[in-house]
């Protein structure tokens, strides 16, 4: 395994990590949130971020294993149906968390989401330049892009609230199916 690739898959892991914390938090929010539009967006940003921790255990899972790099899509067919590991990450240790708890407010809860996403912007964004194969590639970006889209539709949301002190919540759709 290359050396770029090594670490790709170090701080993939370290990802899967981050995932977890953002899926967490997410689902603490979301119990927060007295508005049921805001509510959803919530159980929606929750609900995909659980999805990419398994993406990412899955390929890293693939990676170790030997068989090499899966796009996202086959991570998802295979995840899909399997039973996610217990959670091991306690909400109490989230930063995230503790921060939403000191000033529990929906403007506080998208400010500290649009924090995390831009952080998972930035990390993505990292191991794209030393990505060493297509596959690679394409995974990166593929999870680079569902995290610009968290980050656009916070920030919509946080704009809303701001400036009209309510929440839009048009969630017919996934911000993860708009890459097809």
């Amino acid at each position: 395994m290359a050396e770029n690739s090594s670490r790709i898959l170090m701080e993939l892991e370290s990802a899967r990590k981050t995932e977890m914390a953002g899926y967490y938090f997410y689902t603490v929010a979301a119990e927060m949130v007295e508005d049921s539009k805001g509510r959803k967006v919530f159980e929606s940003l929750a609900k995909d971020e659980l999805q990419h921790m398994t993406v990412v255990a899955t390929i890293v899972d693939s990676v170790s294993g030997g068989l090499g790099w899966i796009t996202y899509d086959e991570a998802l067919a295979k995840s899909e149906g399997t039973e996610v590991e217990p959670l091991p990450i306690f909400k109490e240790e989230n930063e995230m968390i503790d921060r939403l708890n000191e000033n529990q407010t929906d403007l506080n809860a998208i400010q500290i989401g649009i924090e995390a996403e831009e952080d998972a912007i930035r990390f993505y964004s990292d191991l794209l330049k030393d990505a060493a194969t297509p596959v690679e590639k394409v995974v990166l970006t593929t999870l680079l892009e569902m995290e610009k889209s968290h980050l656009k539709l916070l920030r919509w949301e946080g704009e809303s609230i701001a400036n009209e002190g309510f929440w839009c919540g048009n969630m017919e759709f996934s911000v993860e199916q708009e890459r097809d």
